[in-house]
């Protein structure tokens, strides 16, 4: 890096936001599948957070926790995808240095609250299956809302240092910005101080919690799967790694495109920087957008909600008759049991 009494330093107004490089021509066509997916994604959280806060019989630790990840889902690709889209439709891409600060906090907050939550919800399995006894006086809904407090406390207490390393930055490059997202390190490379201390923390973050996190929940489902190889009946053994399945399907869905993002940008200086770009979209798209319909379609109780409101707006709208809504319910019902049972 050059001596910084080479450089004529400026505090930045504002950034322009690239998108992906190299795609430039593509930017219209690429923003169809991202915009499809954040529909998604905003009626599937949006959807599952109404069934779980209005239907009294789902105010259980495990659905509580699900709707603290449906609302860091929401807050996560709310963040993000309004203004990829702004960028590849309507060539927006000015986005001001404020702006660009509160983008950067929400996001990695929202992704370090994630991890959290996904770790609660390994406990709250954990405690299900190995302590059943216990369950109902260790997760009560004071010590929920106390989980949540906490991660909540915890996400900014880690991100806001990011924050505060960044404005301390000199700048005096470019502010051409190329992604289409304000990512930490993205701006931070834009600097012409030495960035190490930025680089260190991150790579601690994502180490001391992220990794963390990650090695407690796989610390919990290895202790869930030595309990649930014990039980006696196979039945019961069928009907818990079920009702986990989900959850690990989720944490995958998670963990792997972030860290893949995080240790490819960091590490992977031989990867085209629009792969790089393309990665970091898909872990803010991609979860988010799954997350609902693995819960839907796998956990029994959800998807009966879901089935139940469907057919309440069907007879409604087609005002069917009462013979005509029973049979549709009772249709609905068994092709939801046959496909849990599958």
């Amino acid at each position: 890096m050059m001596p910084a009494d080479n450089h004529t330093f400026f505090a930045p107004v504002t950034y322009i936001l690239t998108g992906i490089p190299g795609t430039e021509e593509s930017h219209v066509w690429i923003a169809i599948p991202f915009c499809l997916m954040y529909v998604t994604t905003l009626y599937g959280n949006f959807l599952l957070l109404f069934i779980i806060l209005t239907e009294q019989s789902l105010h259980e630790p495990m659905y509580l926790f699900l709707s603290m990840l449906a609302a860091a889902d929401l807050l996560l690709s709310s963040t993000t995808v309004p203004k990829m889209l702004a960028v590849f439709w309507f060539r927006a891409r000015e986005i001001s240095f404020a702006s660009c600060l509160t983008q950067m906090f929400f996001i990695h907050a929202s992704f370090i609250a994630e991890s959290a939550i996904l770790l609660g919800m390994a406990f709250d399995r954990y405690v299900a299956i190995c302590d059943p006894l216990r369950y109902t006086t260790r997760l009560t809904k004071l010590v929920i809302g106390k989980i949540g407090l906490a991660i909540v406390t915890r996400s900014f207490c880690i991100i806001f240092p990011l924050i505060f390393l960044v404005k301390q930055l000199k700048f005096c490059k470019t502010n051409l910005l190329p992604h289409n997202y304000c990512d930490y390190m993205g701006v931070a490379r834009l600097a012409c101080d030495d960035i190490t201390v930025s680089v260190w923390y991150g790579v601690a973050v994502a180490i001391l919690a992220i990794g963390l996190d990650a090695v407690l929940i796989a610390l919990s489902y290895g202790l869930i799967l030595r309990a649930v190889f014990r039980l006696p009946s196979k039945d019961a053994r069928l009907k818990a790694l079920r009702t986990c399945g989900s959850h690990v399907c989720v944490i995958l869905m998670f963990y792997i495109p972030g860290f893949f993002s995080f240790f490819a940008h960091r590490f992977g200086h031989i990867i085209p920087g629009y792969i790089l770009i393309l990665l970091a979209n898909l872990y803010v798209l991609i979860p988010p957008m799954l997350n609902p319909i693995v819960y839907a379609v796998t956990t029994k109780e959800i998807l009966k909600q879901v089935i139940n409101l469907f057919y309440r707006c069907c007879s409604r709208s087609f005002l069917l008759s009462p013979r005509r809504q029973q049979k549709m319910l009772w249709d609905l019902e068994i092709k939801a049991r046959f496909s849990l049972e599958l």
